[in-house]
This record gives C-alpha cells, sequence and structure tokens, in this order.
C-alpha cells in the first residue's frame, strides 16, 4: 500500500510529490498522457511561486531557463510602472514555458524518491476507514492511505467524488496557439497595437528563436468541447475578422482553445480523497494566477498531509488545507472575474477600465492590485496576535545568509533573536536558529514549513503551546 497517490502529474502533482518526499511519505503519481504536453498555457512564475522555489532551493534551476521581468501592468494588462518597496527580495515575474516548469518538477519529485507513472488513468476510486482503492483504467486496482486528486479543472477525482462544482460556464473563448508567419515583424507590431486598443485579448508575437509566434485572438464563440482543439482555418478566419489579416499563420505547432468558466469547488476534502490546483478552483486565465495558485496549494498541502501520514498532525491540521487555501481561490476567482470585466469592449466596462487606470495612479492602490496578482499580500487567519502572525515570512538576510536557504528541508523554524528559546520535544520536527541579525522586528517568530508565522514572541511557556498547535505532542 502507498502512503498517497496523486492523480495527476502536472505541476500541483510533481510539487505535492516533491514536498511529501521530503518527509519520507511513500509517494505514486498516476498522469494518464503518456508523455508531458508540449503547449504552453502558463507563461511564468509569480513571485509567491518563486519564494517557494527559493525555500525549496530549487530556484536557481528555474533562473537557468526562465527570465526576469518587471511586475508592472499584470491587473488586466493595464500599464502600470511595479510599485516600489514591494515586502519580497523576488521583485519580478520569471518567464518560462509551463512544460520547462512540469519537467523542472517532475525531476525533483523524481530525485526525491517519488514514483511516476505515466500512461496510467485513474477511472474509480472507493475510500474505507483504512484507505482508498483506485480503480485504473486497464483495470489495476491500487491501496493508499490517502489520495489526492491534481487532475486539472475537468476532474475525474472530483466527479467520482460527487464534490459540487458550482460557478458560471465561459461565456467567453480565446484561441490560443504557436506557429509560423509570414507577415514582417513591423506589420505584427503596428497591427498588435492597433488592434489592441480595443480588444485586449488578442497577441501575436515571436516565442522562441526559431521563428515561432504566440497566437492569442477570441474565438467566435464558446465550443460545445473545448477538449477538441481548434483548426488553422478556424485561426486564420478570427485573424482576418479581428486584425483584417491572418499574417500568413502557418505550420502550427500546437493549437488549443481556453474558456472564462469560473468554479470553486464546495469542498476540498472527503475522507481519505483531497482535491488541490485546477481540480478544485478554474479561473479565467488572466493575470498568470492558475499554474501559481496550484503550486501553491500544494505547498500547503504537503506538509499537514506527511504529518498525518506520519502519525503526529495536530488534530485539524489536515481540515486547514481547505480553511486556508479555499478563501485564497475565492479572492483569485473575484480578481479574474473583475479583470476580465475590465477587458471587455462593452462601454460600460470600458468606462471602468478608464476610472481604474486613474485611481492605479496612487501608489498603494497598484500595490494592493499588484499584491493580489503576486499572492504576497495573503494572511491565513490563524487567530490574531501580533500583525506577523499568517502572513508568509519573506526571504529575509540574517547573519549567517538567507533565511530561505535554512528551510529547504521543509521543517517547521523557531527563528531566534534572544537565545533564550528552545524546541526541545519537537526537535525532530522543527529547526532552531539563533540569529540576531536582520529583520523581522520581533523577538522570535516561529514558522511553519510553508514559511507562514504561526507565532510572534519571547516567552517560552507561550512558544510550548503554539509548537503543540501546529507540531503536535512533544516525544520524550
Amino acid at each position: 500500500m502507498n502512503d498517497v497517490i496523486i492523480a495527476g502529474g502536472g505541476p500541483t502533482g510533481m510539487m505535492l510529490a516533491a514536498e511529501l518526499r521530503l518527509h519520507g511519505v511513500d509517494v505514486l503519481v498516476l498522469e494518464k498522457e503518456e508523455e508531458p504536453v508540449g503547449y504552453v498555457r502558463a507563461l511564468g512564475l509569480h513571485v509567491r511561486s518563486i519564494e517557494v522555489m527559493e525555500q525549496r532551493g530549487l530556484l536557481e534551476r528555474f533562473l537557468e531557463h526562465g527570465r526576469k521581468y518587471p511586475l508592472g501592468g499584470f491587473f488586466a494588462g493595464i500599464s502600470k510602472p511595479q510599485p516600489e518597496g514591494l515586502d519580497t527580495a523576488h521583485a519580478y515575474v520569471l518567464a518560462i514555458p509551463q512544460p520547462v516548469t512540469d519537467r523542472l518538477l517532475a525531476e525533483r519529485a523524481a530525485e526525491l524518491g517519488a514514483e511516476i507513472r505515466r500512461g496510467r488513468e485513474l477511472v474509480g476510486l472507493e475510500q474505507d476507514d483504512e484507505g482508498v482503492t483506485a480503480e485504473l483504467a486497464d483495470g489495476t486496482r491500487l491501496r493508499s492511505r490517502y489520495l489526492v486528486g491534481c487532475d486539472g479543472g475537468r476532474s475525474t477525482v472530483r466527479r467520482l467524488l460527487g464534490v459540487g462544482f458550482p460557478g458560471e460556464p465561459s461565456r467567453n473563448e480565446t484561441l490560443l496557439g504557436e506557429m509560423l508567419v509570414t507577415a514582417p515583424p513591423e506589420e505584427l507590431a503596428s497591427a498588435t497595437a492597433e488592434v489592441r486598443k480595443t480588444q485586449l485579448r488578442f497577441g501575436i508575437g515571436p516565442f522562441g528563436d526559431d521563428g515561432t509566434h504566440r497566437v492569442v485572438v477570441p474565438a467566435e464563440g464558446v465550443a460545445a468541447d473545448r477538449s477538441v482543439p481548434p483548426t488553422l482555418d478556424e485561426f486564420k478566419r478570427r485573424l482576418r475578422a479581428v486584425a483584417g489579416t491572418d499574417f500568413g499563420v502557418h505550420s502550427p505547432r500546437w493549437m488549443s482553445r481556453f474558456g472564462d468558466a469560473t468554479r470553486l469547488a464546495e469542498r476540498y476534502r472527503v475522507g481519505r480523497v483531497l482535491l488541490a490546483g485546477d481540480a478544485a478552483h478554474v479561473h479565467p486565465p488572466v493575470g498568470g494566477q492558475g499554474l501559481n495558485l496550484g503550486v501553491q496549494d500544494a505547498f500547503n498541502l504537503g506538509w499537514k498531509l506527511a504529518a498525518e501520514v506520519a502519525g503526529w498532525a495536530p488534530e485539524g491540521l489536515l481540515d486547514g488545507y481547505q480553511d486556508e487555501r479555499r478563501p485564497v481561490a475565492a479572492d483569485v476567482l473575484d480578481n479574474t472575474r473583475a479583470q476580465m470585466e475590465l477587458m471587455s469592449t462593452e462601454p460600460g466596462p470600458r468606462a471602468v477600465r478608464r476610472l481604474l487606470t486613474e485611481l492605479m495612479d496612487i501608489e498603494e492602490v497598484n500595490r494592493r492590485l499588484i499584491e493580489k496578482i503576486i499572492a504576497i499580500g495573503i494572511r491565513y487567519d490563524l487567530g490574531g496576535g501580533h500583525e506577523l502572525v499568517g502572513r508568509r515570512m519573506p526571504d529575509i538576510a540574517l547573519e549567517r545568509g538567507r533565511l530561505y536557504g535554512l528551510m529547504h528541508g521543509g521543517r517547521g523554524l523557531l527563528l531566534d533573536r534572544t537565545g533564550r528559546l528552545s524546541v526541545e520535544g519537537w526537535a525532530d520536527r522543527v529547526d532552531h536558529v539563533v540569529d540576531g541579525g536582520g529583520e523581522p522586528d520581533a523577538p522570535a517568530v516561529l514558522l511553519r514549513p510553508d514559511g507562514h508565522v504561526a507565532w510572534v514572541g519571547e516567552d517560552l511557556q507561550e512558544l510550548r503551546p503554539r509548537l503543540a498547535e501546529w507540531f503536535g505532542s512533544p516525544t520524550g
């Protein structure tokens, strides 16, 4: 019997597999596709995901394959400069194609010992008090203690659980593809600038060094089955309708379509089965938040599920995954709904867009909207207290280096500036680092494995209950 089966080998599933393996959990990833997909849905990592990679010692791998860009212009495509003084050591977006992100996370999971089986589609599941039975398309039956559905917006796991997925169906559809063009660069640039004055869901530009261009154009309507890719003729017709020319597009590498459906799972957990990533939430792709939201789901869930498997999880820890992450997803759904309205060609939304464009000249407004996209403003409700409690700690400088360099193992961390505290009884789960340098302006902070602050103070008698609350009963 496996400890955990993960259905779905995309970025959410592979990130979760890696997190679980850090804690010695026996993990099996089932991916229905025989080979990794080659199409590029997501284009990069936002700040919080970049921080997540740094917390686990992975960022250098991603930097080798990506390119840094400023953070301005992400909210509904409204062009504003990057706010100054963002509370992060990584104030940039990392442009990196999703297939590369998928590969790097799969390599990480495999390095840590996760078993990955491709061409294995889950079609049924049953659970009891002892575990979960997964049935595969080839008739194989597998047992695990827990199962996590990371199998996308059309999640089989969610459907088999009977979990509701309320929200709004797609009202708008967009065609996306990579292909060659014959039009010269100056024609592409001038046409794109002109069309985007009114149609913000249009774009065509070079993507790579081989002459391939990424083409984005509104579809004519909403397809009955978006899993059926568009044809090259459909691309040409829509380009002519929107831009007046098809730019001589030819030799497509891949073509796809996506909608703006907005849905949120009613529950993230049913017994021993959980949902993460697009299986739990879908939303329009504006702002590039989808992949990032899924990776951050996995980062929140991994250590909690590992604690449950290991037997030291305090009561309610695993349920806290839904309590913390579902409100975050609801907020992303709302901001993407708003962005889609702001990108409409209708007079009313365009008037609101002009007004918001003016308001974003106010630094605090610009900052608030960008922080929503890059996910550094999230504060989990961990019971109040100090203003830092519930927030993630940025990668601060310490006397011995940087904070995230101390968190690669996925353990809790007591950062102690007093030298008077102790994690005795929890040293198998929590590291104790005495360091008087840098921030925060607090005597000591207790960090969960995901980097969020669970306690701030200097009294050992106050610390011990918080250690028990997040890391279970002491040993010895």
